[in-house]
């Protein structure tokens, strides 16, 4: 495809909306169409799975989770992802395959290659070209902005919480195209982390450098 895929993942808090509306403003800066997006979501159908999913009064089973996590993004990835990359964009999205692999296939125990069969039938094998892991210890889960409503699964336990931390930082340092960054630091200083990981893939890419904003 033509376009760009990068997929900034991490825990609940790690600060990935922050940094996506970064870096889409510093890619749309340099004259690139940009989607930023996020997961589950994205189109009317997968942000209806995403009010169900996440509702705090129901209670979900793990492989009934993982199920209606990848509904949502078989109908972001047809509807809204490949569209955007056959004509050239950029996508920035918030969350992706790693997210299912993390907490549905590791922290709820599902297993890895059960949670990747089911998310390559959806995604048809779409892969992220960059995929930017956002660290930070489960203890500072309660400190940043105490003052939010917790959706279901920011409702879990502490010990959960480990399990996806975990989970992640063995992940990206397996898998290819991932980069894990400490996110335990001042938002401007992960940025120029996330950016220079962004940098060299475009500059593989040949498409040009990012712009400060």
């Amino acid at each position: 495809m033509k376009g760009v895929f990068i997929v900034l993942e991490g825990p609940d808090k790690s600060g990935k909306s922050t940094q996506a509306k970064r870096l889409a403003s510093a890619l749309r800066a340099r004259g690139r169409e940009v989607v930023h997006t996020r997961e589950p979501g994205g189109t009317s159908l997968a942000e209806a799975v995403r009010r169900v999913v996440l509702d705090p009064a129901l209670e979900v089973h793990p492989l009934a989770e993982l199920l209606l996590y990848e509904a949502a993004r078989a109908q972001h990835t047809a509807e809204l992802i490949r569209p955007a990359l056959a004509r050239g964009a950029v996508v920035v999205c918030e969350r992706y395959t790693l997210a299912t692999l993390v907490y549905q296939g590791l922290a709820r125990g599902l297993g890895v290659p059960l949670a990747k069969r089911v998310d390559r039938a959806a995604t048809g094998g779409l892969e992220a070209d960059l995929t930017v892991v956002l660290d930070i210890p489960e203890t500072l889960f309660a400190k940043r902005d105490p003052s939010r409503a917790h959706d279901r699964l920011e409702r879990e336990s502490t010990a959960f919480r480990r399990r996806v931390r975990q989970g992640y930082r063995t992940l990206a340092r397996r898998l290819p195209r991932t980069a894990l960054i400490d996110a335990d630091r001042p938002a401007d200083i992960v940025y120029e982390a996330v950016a220079a990981r962004v940098e060299a893939l475009l500059k593989r890419r040949r498409l040009g450098a990012l712009r400060p904003v």
